[in-house]
């Protein structure tokens, strides 16, 4: 696995694109990246974790239309069911891009301008064929099936802007033969080299058929090609493109991208385009790209039109999502497809997990309870089974990091799962619990004293290695073994220091709780129901979409919706009549029908238009602690502060200077609207908004909590 030599680590997921909602596939590549992500850390290498949303494009566009959504409705809704997945997930990324975002507007445009400045950019026109599916060009007449998903492209004839792919053939060849692991696996490689050897033509970078994307800068009836703007996400959540000078040092820190891991299919837009974009520009690529192959169900590829999608919530609801985590890893070999059913699900889980370590670490933390109250003995003189345990659990830390490195995830668990095995044979064969009669108590004390620190010792090795694949597991066996606290003690980057003998006579261990709980019998029954019932709401509300946009088409024309009211800002006052200063009659509805609204009572705002569960659900609230709060120079009635989401920090700038003290404010957990999209205020980015209640002319109140929430839990 590449890692730059400055000790530092920049990894991506691709951006998924907003389409329809997360599947399993995306779960494994973000999981994959998480895994990755907290080892580094682990290790002591400063990592940054970036994925996101495609959310530009044809495809979106249409997708829009026929929900009855704008573009932006769209995105935003799939957005947040990734957002929530991840976070549900306990992926630790540091930053989340979004395509539709301004700071990445602005370094797609700069790249574009950039590109154009070198003469590597020129206007033309494209007749052709074009998958609206993958939003990719496609040689062959008019019929032409996609070679990646197979459906029939459709015949385009538009002016675009071309960039000059073929200038890059020979420097890109080159540049693969100088750089044998920029990308892998091998069969990756063959195939982008092979399409590459066999000819490359200049490539359409601009779309006027459609609106859905970046304006070319200077000349905004072309939108830029979605595979350009998609690509460029990589450096603007680094801050491409921006003036700001801490924006710049990011860039500076971490570029070029030590992983990109991607999906399989999009390898060549990611090892043919991406380097000649950035070699035109005259920027570093980055030092590798991985693909994983696809995840299967029932042996066909997972996806929306095959209507073989399966969530990952239906997993996390029955089993939890370390036991996903775990399957994934284990049972997924990287960079091949990979088959996942429920049934493989359930019994890898089983035999793993609850009979396995699960099971392991229940006995030796309960016997220790039992036979030494809680605290590790000394464990005597080694036998030749404890210098035979010692000596695996050494073999499988000089195992495992290599093979976890090298993206051979399986492996690594395999010769985990293989210490974890041994061990419980060592615990079985030597019986701490029972006392033969011709043993001596104190040679039985003797013998429970050495197995049992032994045991532990073992599985004390066993959960810091496993820590980056099941790290809330890994965290309460930590605890259980009497650790501390486990994210602690990778910021201290422990796994540098995973050697035999860490477990120290006379720690005190905690009381032992469960980790994995054996899964029933009905637990397959459950998640296909689950998967069952979710299809059919997710197919119900379609078509409830559909029938509440033809009722509004069919709707005739009112006095309230022939033409909008004439918008007011907060410095101009509309002109609406005077009523006399008094208090309108309540009517009374005729009996059996809903009464009329009721009027609140003086001093509070008239209540706002009614409004549907579609757009509650818009909203992303979300529970924030205030890590910072400052007052901005000129601005009376603004505060900056930045807060805590648990899985990423934010700026915010809030109009309530004028009401708090800021050094009052740090520490407190608030409610955010997450999903509002930034803006600028006295040339500082905001991204989000505090939830607030107040009386008309009367201090806001912010929102908050008496019992203790988890920062990033979602309101709903």
């Amino acid at each position: 696995m590449s890692q730059s030599s400055s000790n530092r680590f920049y990894l991506t997921t691709p951006i998924y694109y907003v389409n329809a909602r997360p599947h399993l596939g995306h779960a494994y590549s973000t999981i994959v990246c998480d895994a990755i992500a907290r080892r580094k850390r682990a290790l002591g290498i400063e990592t940054w974790f970036l994925t996101g949303t495609d959310e530009h494009g044809q495809k979106i566009e249409r997708s829009a239309e026929k929900a009855g959504r704008t573009p932006q409705e769209f995105a935003d809704a799939i957005y947040s069911e990734f957002r929530g997945l991840w976070t549900q997930l306990g992926i630790t990324n540091d930053d989340f891009i979004r395509t539709t975002e301004p700071r990445h507007i602005r370094g797609v445009q700069k790249l574009f301008a950039t590109l154009r400045e070198r003469g590597y950019i020129y206007k033309g026109s494209y007749t052709g064929q074009y998958c609206v599916s993958d939003e990719a060009y496609v040689d062959g007449p008019a019929g032409t099936l996609c070679p990646d998903c197979g459906r029939v492209t459709e015949t385009v004839s538009e002016e675009n802007y071309f960039f000059k792919l073929s200038a890059f053939e020979d420097k890109l060849l080159k540049f693969y033969d100088e750089n044998p692991n920029f990308m892998g696996p091998e069969s990756t490689r063959r195939e982008v080299i092979s399409f590459v050897r066999s000819g490359l033509k200049d490539l359409s970078i601009s779309r006027t058929s459609f609106k859905w994307g970046i304006p070319v800068p200077g000349d905004e009836k072309h939108v830029v090609y979605v595979w350009l703007d998609a690509l460029v996400n990589y450096m603007t959540a680094l801050g491409y493109g921006s003036e700001n000078v801490q924006d710049q040092e990011n860039f500076k820190k971490f570029w070029p991208a030590d992983l990109h891991l991607i999906g399989k299919e999009i390898s060549r837009f990611h090892c043919v385009y991406w380097p000649a974009f950035l070699m035109a520009a005259g920027l570093p690529t980055p030092r590798a790209i991985r693909a994983n192959g696809w995840l299967m169900f029932d042996q066909s590829k997972m996806s929306k039109s095959k209507g073989n999608i399966v969530r990952a919530e239906t997993v996390c609801a029955v089993l939890g999502d370390e036991a996903l985590r775990y399957y994934l890893m284990r049972e997924i070999p990287f960079g091949q497809d990979g088959n996942f059913s429920f049934d493989a699900l359930v019994q890898r889980y089983n035999a793993d997990l609850a009979n396995g370590y699960g099971n392991l670490v229940s006995r030796v933390v309960n016997m220790m309870h039992k036979f030494f109250a809680g605290v590790v003995p000394a464990p005597g003189a080694p036998t030749e089974a404890e210098i035979k345990l010692k000596a695996s659990t050494e073999a499988a830390i000089a195992a495992f990091g290599p093979a976890f490195d090298a993206f051979d995830f399986a492996e690594a668990l395999k010769a985990l799962w293989s210490l974890v095995a041994e061990t419980d044979g060592y615990l079985t064969a030597n019986a701490p619990w029972k006392k033969p009669q011709d043993r001596s108590e104190e040679d039985h004390a003797a013998l429970q004293a050495r197995v049992l620190a032994t045991a532990a010792e073992a599985i004390r090795v066993i959960t810091a290695l496993v820590y980056p694949i099941l790290p809330t597991a890994a965290a309460k066996v930590w605890r259980q073994l009497g650790q501390g606290e486990l994210a602690e003690a990778a910021q201290q980057a422990f796994l540098t220091k995973v050697a035999w003998g860490g477990l120290k006579p006379g720690t005190r261990f905690e009381e032992p709780a469960p980790l994995f709980p054996r899964a029933e019998k009905d637990a397959v029954e459950r998640m296909v129901a689950l998967e069952e019932e979710n299809n059919r709401t997710a197919v119900e509300a379609a078509q409830a979409q559909k029938e509440e946009k033809k009722l509004e088409e069919n709707k005739p024309a009112t006095p309230e919706t022939a033409a909008p009211a004439a918008s007011t800002t907060p410095d101009q006052k509309s002109a609406a009549p005077q009523v006399p200063d008094q208090k309108p009659a309540v009517p009374q509805a005729p009996e059996g029908q809903p009464a009329a609204p009721q009027v609140l009572p003086e001093g509070f705002p008239a209540a706002e238009p009614q409004i549907t569960i579609d757009d509650v659900v818009k909203i992303d609230l979300r529970v924030a602690q205030i890590l910072v709060a400052e007052r901005i120079p000129k601005a009376d009635k603004l505060l900056r502060l930045e807060v805590d989401l648990g899985y990423e920090k934010r700026q915010i700038l809030a109009g309530i200077a004028q009401y708090y003290e800021p050094e009052k404010l740090i520490g407190r957990k608030i409610v955010i609207v997450a999903n509002l999209a930034p803006r600028k205020m006295r040339g500082l980015e905001s991204n989000g908004m505090l939830l607030a209640a107040s009386l008309e002319n009367s201090s806001p109140v912010l929102a908050g909590f008496l019992e203790e929430v988890p920062l990033g839990a979602r309101l709903k």
